[in-house]
């Protein structure tokens, strides 16, 4: 729900009963752009779904993270963290 930006569970438990009731506002077409962009990134950088699984949940030294995972950043709620995580994991992938 943090991830979509969602502040109501039962918005979330509507969505996924009935998928054509989302009303995707900007804010969430953002983030589900980034939420997608990090996810085909980490295919690509991590084809193992477990080694992906394990990466994002995994405590980092790179900059972006300060120690923290990649999922710790994203689970602030805010887009651009989600921004953050896609830019760095592109800038991996060698797509600055």
């Amino acid at each position: 729900m943090t991830l979509l930006g969602l502040d109501s569970r039962s918005t979330y438990f509507k969505w996924k009963k009935n998928p054509e009731s989302a009303k995707l506002t900007p804010d969430k077409l953002e983030r589900l752009s980034y939420i997608f962009g990090i996810y085909k990134a980490l295919q690509l950088l991590l084809p193992n779904a477990d080694s992906a699984d394990s990466w994002i949940k995994r405590p980092n030294s790179a900059l972006p993270f300060q120690g923290k995972s990649a999922l710790e950043r994203m689970l602030t709620g805010r887009v651009a963290d989600l921004y953050v995580v896609r830019q760095y994991l592109d800038g991996q992938r060698g797509w600055s």
